[in-house]
């Protein structure tokens, strides 16, 4: 699961995975200061609603060669899977791209013209998003230039694009990529290529209903790894695997992990490597699950890693996982000093306001750390979480536990590739801005640290109940990630972080996390919608009706005041212990609704507090966010590690250089990490 940046920079705190010889243990590396380039330029271009940025890796000197090594394999594996986020988001991605791509590479007339930059503009989009659909709202992004000009360029250039993928780019058809809205047949109206297109809600349904575990207390993932199709009338799973779905470059990937298995820093590192690439030789859903098992247990090493087919946010019923990878290196001082929430996991949960039943009485193997990031690939790029905690599977995490990461380096440029505009407008007061710039960014990391190691590890399902993909269907991710934030919330404002030694003022710490979730629950989050939509983004649905809840059960005693000054509104937080109550009791019955899977409850309160958006209050935040030129979205292009060998071809030392752009990124994955065919 991973938790996602809310806005860049200032405003980021309000948010805010057989035989062989035995592995060497790996070489530690001293704690000690980390050198980072204090003129580094964290911005490498913006463009329509879009800001790239770049990211440092601190430490990578200090690793031994075997360490860069094994980041640098990892980090290919990643790439090479590149493409299959691409099909996964739309069966037209790839044709669209590679006609793209050529038209802007073999041009030679004006590139003067307002057609040419829109059609530049265009593209860095579909970069940005892994396809035609908007990376955030799902939205299908609308280009501004005409079809006819597109046509030209297209027989200029040589380039071929016809029928129905030439039609998506203008047309009305497949508007929304994961489209979530009550009452419609999800599936058939969402554009995602996770199933095919006559497929929909109840065949889904039906076809995984007749699905049983061999261990029903250790429910498998089904349709995790595969695409749903009919084929003459018959539902038919195509599974993503060597030889099967997205073979050709899952081959390519495995290729990659066997060099990294080579390097691994130990043995329960080396073996979780060898269920990965067993998984995807076969596709077999109980090794999906042996590995998760292991890696979990894997907690030793300097290096670690997400890959594989995850989180099911693209997927409208929650079954499917898109493609994505995250090679991490660990941030030792950090990790040290926040290792005390996974030491004191048991007395978060056993101090919640949950209902005793849904109380986890053991809770195990629950480890955090700060890692700095070094590649990323996938749905984690170029728009990336700032936090994840894996496995999702509920067994695992209440079996054997969980690994929950804050991605260091990454908040950190996001931290500092920009201004506090944006706060200075929205903020109630001056004391809100000061609360801000002093306990902010700690607020912040404090939040990403709860939400992921005590939020997604905490409660319990009620014996005998489904999985939420199940139960809570399309509400379930955005039920368990509020679920997550409530849990950090709740206890941002406790004396306990500073009884811990986190920080040095609990309250005014509390204070700065409530004063930054509440104003972009309800108001700053808004810049990112068009007006007139509804919301549907899972994160920030959850966040809008955590805050809207709060306001309205908060109003009989003025907890949460709205505030109009000079034309402006306000949300102005009047008691912080009884908002901190409130959240208390809004994550007691968010976990009643998860453990009892209550569909009717969970569709109440989103559809209640979460969907629908104060016109008027959007068409103001709108209309004050006019002056701010800095985009409302963030992403990055990757570091570029850039093995040198020796006479013999032996990696002698692997250099960190960052890419030439974003255009030239794109461009080099294109030609160096493409593996697919353009329909699969």
């Amino acid at each position: 699961m991973k938790f996602k940046s809310i806005l860049p920079v200032a405003l980021l705190a309000i948010m805010a995975f057989s035989c062989k010889e035995e592995a060497s243990q790996p070489e530690v590396v001293e704690t000690k200061p980390v050198e980072v380039a204090q003129d580094f330029d964290y911005t490498v271009e913006q463009f329509a609603d879009i800001k790239v940025l770049r990211y440092q890796i601190p430490g990578w000197e200090n690793l031994t060669l075997k360490e860069q090594k094994l980041v640098y394999y990892l980090t290919q594996a990643g790439l090479a899977g590149r493409d299959i986020i691409w099909d996964q988001n739309y069966r037209h991605n790839l044709k669209i791209r590679e006609a793209l791509e050529q038209v802007y590479t073999q041009y030679k007339g004006d590139k003067t013209t307002d057609d040419w930059k829109a059609f530049e503009v265009y593209l860095k989009r579909v970069w940005f998003s892994n396809g035609i659909h908007h990376h955030y709202s799902n939205t299908k992004l609308k280009p501004g230039f005409s079809s006819e000009y597109l046509t030209t360029l297209l027989t200029e250039t040589g380039a071929t694009l016809e029928g129905e993928a030439f039609e998506a780019i203008f047309n009305d058809k497949d508007t929304k990529k994961v489209n979530k809205a009550k009452n419609i047949d999800n599936v058939a109206m969402s554009a995602t290529n996770f199933y095919g297109p006559d497929v929909t809600n109840a065949d889904v349904e039906a076809f995984y209903a007749k699905k049983t575990s061999p261990n029903p207390e250790k429910p498998l993932s089904f349709g995790l790894n595969s695409q749903l199709v009919k084929e003459d009338g018959e539902l038919k799973e195509r599974v993503y695997k060597s030889g099967g779905l997205y073979g050709s470059a899952i081959d390519e990937i495995v290729s990659w992990l066997e060099k990294a298995k080579s390097v691994a820093e130990n043995t329960a590192q080396a073996d979780a490597l060898a269920l990965l690439i067993t998984y995807y030789k076969t596709g077999d859903l109980q090794t999906w699950d042996d590995y998760n098992v292991a890696w979990t247990a894997a907690t030793e090493g300097n290096i670690d890693y997400i890959n594989s087919f995850i989180e099911v946010y693209n997927d409208p019923l929650g079954y499917r996982g898109s493609y994505e990878t995250i090679v991490q290196i660990k941030d030792f001082d950090m990790s040290e000093k926040m290792a005390v929430l996974s030491e004191n996991a048991q007395w978060f949960e056993d101090n919640s306001p949950l209902m005793e039943d849904h109380k986890k009485k053991n809770v195990v193997g629950v480890t955090y750390k700060v890692v700095n990031v070094s590649g990323e690939a996938g749905d984690a790029s170029p728009s990336t979480p700032i936090g994840v905690n894996l496995p999702n599977a509920n067994w695992i995490r209440a079996a054997v536990g969980s690994k929950s990461v804050s991605l260091g380096n990454i908040i950190n440029a996001y931290n500092n590739a920009g201004g506090s505009g944006r706060l200075k407008e929205f903020a109630h007061d001056e004391e809100e801005i000061q609360l801000e710039d002093a306990y902010g960014q700690l607020a912040d990391k404090l939040h990403t640290a709860l939400h992921e190691v005590i939020g997604h590890a905490s409660g319990q399902l009620n014996p005998g109940v489904g999985e939420t993909k199940e139960t809570l269907k399309n509400y379930a991710s955005t039920l368990e990630e509020g679920r997550a934030d409530l849990v950090g919330l709740y206890y941002l404002y406790t004396p306990k972080l500073q009884e811990l030694g986190l920080v040095d003022d609990w309250k005014s710490v509390g204070k700065a996390a409530y004063d930054g979730y509440i104003r972009n629950g309800l108001m700053t989050q808004l810049i990112r919608l068009e007006l007139g939509d509804d919301v549907e983004e899972a994160h920030m649905r959850n966040r809008q009706w955590v805050s809207a809840w709060v306001f309205e059960k908060g109003q009989a005693d003025n907890v949460i005041e709205k505030v109009t000054r000079d034309g402006k509104t306000y949300f102005n937080i009047n008691d912080y212990d009884k908002l901190h109550e409130l959240f208390g009791q809004l994550l007691r019955e968010t976990q009643r609704i998860k453990s009892e899977g209550d569909f009717e409850a969970v569709q109440a309160l989103v559809e209640g507090y979460g969907v629908k958006v104060d016109q008027d209050i959007h068409s103001e935040v709108l209309e004050r966010n006019k002056q701010f030129t800095s985009a409302p979205y963030s992403g990055f292009v990757n570091p570029v590690l850039v093995p040198e060998t020796n006479d013999a071809g032996d990696i002698t030392t692997i250099k960190v250089t960052q890419p030439a752009g974003f255009p030239e990124q794109m461009l080099d994955y294109s030609k160096n990490h493409s593996f697919l065919p353009t329909v699969n």
